[in-house]
């Protein structure tokens, strides 16, 4: 096995020492499951192997469509999403689940994948990129309260890497019956992933351009609040894009 496979499974939470013995996957299952005792060589300690987060199961993105359509109201939802255990979720610590406001304003913001605070919170943008959020939202008179939040993807990829094809197709069923369940005005993606997934663009060339998609929804896209730490100059994008929502929704409220 080669180091970049047994760094990837490290990420993914999978840990084992290593020793003359070849490993293959057979054996590192076999090891999982056995009951008889280990024979600790002097001076080692003995290898914990750690088990998958679910049973080994058969879930196609068919199979999650028809599962995210038997919600009746977003307390089901956000309980299937919970549950929702499939083997691709990998070694992260927690589902992050969406946060749909209580007292909606009509503004839904999507973001790509849960980061590593908001992993070993289990709350969706946490930490530096929550506080910078915090302030973008009540620099136009809203909060976290007023407003939806929802990731792309429910669960922190191994290392936070770029989620693949096949992640971004089993949670999108979830993402779209909550987008139908809670009827936003306005949609603000956070981030490349959102922009492309939910409006098929690129954020490079429409940043802060409204876009309206064929449910008649519109859509801003900006860059990820974790983009504008690193970049600090495009806050100032950021904030005239932010004015267009706050004018867009007072506009619709009369």
């Amino acid at each position: 096995m080669q180091n970049a496979d047994l760094h990837d499974l490290d990420l993914a939470g999978v840990k084992w020492e290593l020793d003359n013995i070849p490993f293959t996957m057979r054996n590192i299952a076999a090891a999982a499951t056995t009951t008889a005792p280990q024979t600790i060589a002097p001076g080692r300690s003995a290898t914990q192997i750690v088990p998958p987060v679910s049973p080994i199961q058969t879930i196609t993105p068919q199979i999650a469509s028809a599962m995210a359509m038997r919600p009746t109201n977003i307390p089901e939802m956000l309980r299937m999403i919970a549950e929702f255990n499939h083997p691709l979720r990998g070694g992260c610590t927690n589902v992050v689940l969406p946060w749909i406001a209580p007292k909606p304003n009509g503004l839904l913001i999507i973001t790509d994948i849960p980061g590593s605070d908001d992993d070993a919170t289990g709350n969706l943008l946490s930490g530096p990129a929550g506080d910078l959020l915090d302030k973008m939202l009540s620099a136009i008179d809203m909060s976290r309260e007023s407003v939806s939040l929802m990731p792309m993807l429910f669960w922190r990829t191994p290392g936070g890497r770029t989620p693949t094809r096949e992640e971004l197709d089993f949670a999108r069923p979830f993402v779209n019956r909550i987008i139908e369940m809670i009827e936003p005005r306005i949609i603000l993606t956070f981030g490349a992933i959102p922009a492309m997934e939910i409006g098929g663009i690129a954020i490079a060339n429409t940043h802060g351009q409204i876009q309206t998609l064929d449910s008649g929804v519109k859509l801003m896209p900006v860059y990820h609040p974790n983009y504008m730490i690193l970049k600090p100059n495009v806050k100032r994008d950021v904030w005239a894009a932010l004015q267009t929502v706050q004018k867009l929704l007072k506009t619709d409220d009369k």
